[in-house]
């Protein structure tokens, strides 16, 4: 889970981010017998890592004047498929679902990621079968991080705004595609910054594979400024220190101190809250 200011939760987050990687590397040891390999290939993403840091040394000053003046615009777009004075408000699903389940998230967020691995199969088909409509409030606190600072949940936001323009659903496959593993960069790899990336991970969306009109929105920062005001609201939320969180019909779905991150974990605790 991703803190974006206590210090404690910071260092709780962590552990239990350290826990989960022990654990998926042991499963990944024991399924596929490569430690060796996997050892080396460790190395290397630390190499790739550090030539990535090196190359990128200049680039966080050019981000930061892209933001400045993305918040200085005059004009403020927002997506179709929302609502709110500043289209910060985003539901998907039956709108006559009773319940109402709210996901706080931010693109860079690793362990939102793990969650989206395990259990957002489980949340796309609840939303399917009307279980409960979702509201989705993206962050983008992790850019502020200053042992990683960065400019990719505030551009990977304003791309899924732009998926969001074409379609709900298209918002819903653009967001599964940027979590997914093999396109999930590591935490210290800013690599959502690039447009291009954003660009490249939407041709395995079939809306937006080819559509010009999103990739030219992406380039031009059309929702720059929505992306901005997005990040506001969810910093505002002051019941919201964490990513992932979710609230179902406005009470938080926790394992203890812990978000639920499998199906196991999280089908019954939705069970147990829904509205009948």
């Amino acid at each position: 889970m991703s803190n974006r200011n206590n210090q404690q939760n910071k260092q709780a987050a962590r552990e239990r981010l350290r826990a989960e990687r022990e654990r998926q590397a042991k499963r990944d040891r024991t399924r596929r017998q490569l430690f060796v390999g996997g050892a080396v290939v460790a190395v290397l993403a630390i190499a790739g890592g550090i030539g990535y840091a090196v190359t990128n040394m200049g680039s966080s000053d050019d981000a930061n004047q892209k933001w400045r003046a993305a918040a200085e615009k005059k004009t403020f777009t927002k997506p179709a498929n929302t609502t709110g004075s500043r289209g910060t408000t985003v539901v998907i699903g039956d709108k006559k679902a009773k319940n109402t389940l709210h996901v706080y998230e931010d693109m860079r967020c690793p362990v939102c990621a793990q969650f989206e691995k395990f259990t957002g199969p489980t949340v796309l088909k609840d939303i399917k079968d009307g279980t409960y409509k979702a509201q989705f409030t993206m962050g983008t606190f992790l850019d502020d991080n200053k042992q990683m600072p960065g400019a990719g949940s505030k551009n990977a936001l304003s791309a899924l705004g732009a998926a969001l323009n074409v379609s709900p659903q298209a918002f819903l496959d653009y967001k599964e595609a940027l979590y997914a593993p093999k396109n999930h960069p590591q935490e210290t790899d800013d690599a959502f910054a690039n447009d291009q990336k954003l660009i490249d991970v939407a041709q395995q969306v079939k809306e937006l594979k080819g559509n010009t009109a999103f990739e030219k929105a992406v380039k031009n920062g059309t929702y720059d400024r929505w992306a901005l005001a997005m990040s506001k609201s969810f910093n505002d939320t002051k019941d919201v220190d964490a990513t992932p969180t979710f609230k179902l019909n406005g009470k938080k779905l926790e394992v203890g101190q812990n978000p639920p991150m499998t199906p196991d974990q999280f089908t019954p605790l939705v069970k147990q809250n829904l509205e009948k």
